[in-house]
């Protein structure tokens, strides 16, 4: 019997009547895997390659066969927008099924949870905080909700494998296991995974299954790309602009003729396409769609510029991603990461990147975004470079964004890489939030049991007693704690503020943020006071505080016309790998010309690798910058190049990294080239206790509930899980 004939009858209609002409091979691998074992499954392929049907068909096919007697399937996404949108493609398709799907967070019905509380069935579409609670303030409901469940559905693997909301999740699905005596199936769905053994081995924490990965050969796929190149002198050269009658409209100097070359590019390359314009940051994104909007208006063409970021008020992002859905309208919209996840948004005729991808990753996500139901991923990549015409630093002229987004764009397209993800095994912050979570959902525990139940979650398995203990004893000395008359523990006095508040339930950091109101209308959040009077952009419009409700934490505005500015303190940060980093090294080496590169762009990168290969930088490890200065390219990733900073500071060797997310270091230093050569072959040959390095009194791996931990486990979280000296030595071998 083939795959088809497998599944159940509703979905074999569905299919009719969506005139597919056949199973993907993906959709066909995960019915194999579902129907004939009792693996977990993960499946890794582009966007839009099926991933999400290939999860749901044989899922809904064997709960259909086999009914439960209680919510049959969870389905977990990082968004409530995903969840959403989901739920709108699920529903069509279990229409003749009798199979309910209930969506479950913050903004959903509370009447529809209220109904699958009674009578739990079918599937349930939840985020990790809203699960946390439910485990946490309803275990009595859990215990009907989820006696009989069968398999839970991760979506967007990588997105959780990133950081501690992933490791929150995992040990929620732990402890609903050891509630309910149940251990279901699970299913990871990602686009963009390096490692497969790593996730396989993310997945399947504190199941005991195996892990099925179906490679499909999806063919190769024809991308369009190009880079294009905008240029900020440092001289004040003037710019008359003239309207058409000759009359000067107005005058700007030479000095940010690149930026409005780049907005007009912008404008002419986006007009009548569907595209996102992806930024690194919030800031940039309302810039560059404000610009987009004032050159619209000067040309009197229509606004159909958007803007599309976590503080933009969900109302104001649902209806950007459902004019986004329809053919017709030809919007454009400014975005950070919201929308590198699979949220349908339907075919784009283009994504543009301004700058460099953050990593191989984020561009393969960006890129999956277009090219969708047959259309060939055009890509648009811009720069705007400020150069200084006499610049004092011989490696100064280096662009090295520039030359990353090269090396990004050929180790994914020509080399299939991508990142893999390492794990994190010390996240302190959220052994925390477990152990308060665990006490406010079970009540009075005794140290040994509370430690059996938290300390044998998967994600804390390198996790000691002994660190354990600290931990424990730190949390009773500032009342988050408290020890009973018994020798038990509960929530202390200064806990139960934390545990009591809707803020638990997260465990990723989020400034506090002032809410953004035109009249009764949300526009979103912006995390500082911006005083009567004073303008600001949000959403990809001006506004103007007029009044400010301090207690309430509102802002209410009034549109205006022109350009405003608005900044965010904490934006994205980023890590490079060593492949990565070596890749970089190859473009500046090589010779090789890339046909996606503009006139300007080829000159450019000819200037670079005139400058690198001078230099020496490519062919020494220390090359002399001025008399006691000089530049250390070990070609490493940002974890062992931070290493190698703290070991030459234990040296006594001043070094700075001279930018986030550099590839050398900057070292000032009294004696010879060689010396120092000799200095860091020496350490590479050394023993280096990482526990002995000089590093700062408050260091440590940011972290929300990070004030709750003692200062030395914070500073061996870092130790542990960031710094590798291993790694440096292997890499510079």
């Amino acid at each position: 019997m083939n795959v088809f004939d497998r599944l159940a009858p509703f979905i074999q209609d569905f299919i009719y009547q969506n005139h597919w002409e056949e199973l993907r091979g993906i959709q066909a691998a995960a019915c194999e895997v579902i129907f004939d074992s009792g693996d977990n499954l993960l499946l890794s392929s582009g966007t839009a390659s099926g991933k999400t049907e290939a999860a749901f068909l044989p899922v809904l096919t064997d709960i259909y066969n086999h009914p439960s007697n209680s919510v049959a399937v969870i389905y977990i996404s990082p968004l409530k927008a995903l969840i959403n949108d989901q739920f709108k493609r699920l529903e069509q398709l279990l229409l003749e099924s009798n199979i309910r799907v209930t969506k479950w967070h913050g903004d959903a019905s509370v009447t529809q949870k209220n109904k699958l509380i009674k009578n739990p069935e079918g599937l349930l579409q939840i985020t990790p905080e809203s699960l946390e609670s439910l485990l946490t303030n309803k275990r009595g409901a859990c215990l009907s909700m989820f006696s009989d469940l069968r398999y839970v559905i991760i979506d967007e693997v990588h997105y959780f494998m990133r950081d501690v909301r992933g490791l929150q999740l995992l040990c929620v699905l732990e402890r609903l296991k050891a509630l309910i005596g149940v251990n279901p199936r699970r299913i990871g769905l990602s686009a963009t995974l390096g490692d497969l053994s790593l996730a396989r081995t993310w997945l399947n924490t504190g199941t005991g299954r195996e892990c099925a990965a179906p490679i499909t050969n999806e063919g190769k796929k024809r991308v369009r790309l190009h880079i294009e190149r905008f240029v900020n002198y440092a001289d004040n050269r003037d710019m008359v602009e003239r309207d058409a009658s000759g009359n000067v409209e107005r005058t700007d100097s030479g000095g940010n003729i690149g930026d409005r070359e780049h907005y007009e590019y912008l404008f002419r390359q986006t007009l009548d396409k569907k595209t996102i314009i992806f930024t690194n940051s919030r800031e940039e994104t309302e810039l560059v769609m404000a610009n987009l909007r004032q050159i619209a208006l000067k040309y009197k063409a229509p606004d159909v510029y958007r803007v599309h970021h976590g503080n933009v008020s969900a109302l104001l992002r649902e209806n950007t991603e459902d004019e986004m859905k329809s053919e017709d309208e030809k919007i454009v919209t400014g975005a950070t990461v919201t929308l590198e996840l699979g949220i349908d948004i339907g075919s784009l005729d283009q994504a543009v990147q301004i700058g460099a991808p953050l990593n191989v990753s984020s561009f393969a996500q960006r890129l999956g975004r277009c090219g969708r139901r047959g259309q060939v991923p055009q890509l648009l990549f811009t720069f705007v470079e400020s150069l200084k015409i006499n610049s004092s630093d011989m490696l100064g002229p280096i662009n090295w964004n520039y030359i990353r987004t090269i090396a990004i764009i050929e180790l994914y397209l020509k080399e299939h890489w991508l990142e893999p993800i390492p794990p994190l095994y010390h996240a302190y912050n959220l052994l925390y939030h477990q152990t308060m979570s665990s006490l406010k959902s079970n009540g009075e525990m005794s140290p040994a049991m509370l430690a059996q139940s938290v300390l044998s979650l998967g994600c804390f398995r390198k996790i000691s007693q002994e660190d354990y203990k600290l931990l424990l004893n730190h949390l009773i000395q500032i009342e988050q704690l408290e020890s009973t008359e018994h020798g038990g523990l509960i929530i202390g006095r200064a806990g139960e503020k934390i545990v009591n508040s809707h803020k638990f339930l997260t465990v990723f950091l989020a400034p506090e943020y002032f809410l953004v109101k035109d009249e009764n209308r949300t526009i979103g959040t912006v995390d500082k006071v911006y005083p009567v009077g004073v303008r600001f952009s949000l959403a990809g419009i001006s506004w103007e505080t007029v009044d400010i409700n301090e207690k309430a934490k509102v802002i209410f505005v009034k549109k205006v016309p022109g350009i405003s500015v608005v900044d965010w303190d904490v934006d994205f940060q980023a890590e490079l790998h060593t492949v990565l980093v070596r890749k970089i090294r190859s473009v500046l080496q090589n010779g090789d010309t890339y046909p996606y590169l503009s006139e300007r762009c080829r000159e450019r990168l000819g200037e670079i690798r005139y400058i690198a290969q001078g230099s020496g930088i490519l062919d020494n490890l220390v090359t002399p910058l001025s008399d006691k200065k000089y530049a250390v390219f070990p070609w490493v990733g940002t974890r062992q190049l931070m290493t190698l900073h703290y070991a030459l500071l234990q040296r006594k060797i001043k070094n700075k990294i001279p930018w986030v997310i550099s590839v050398y270091l900057e070292v000032i230093f009294e004696g010879g080239k060689e010396e120092l050569e000799h200095i860091i072959m020496d350490i590479l040959a050394s023993d280096l206790d990482l526990y002995g390095l000089p590093l700062p009194d408050k260091i440590q791996v940011l972290g929300k509930y990070n004030e709750f931990i003692p200062p030395m486990l914070l500073r061996k979280q870092f130790i542990e899980d960031y710094l590798d000296f291993e790694g440096l030595k292997r890499d510079m071998a």
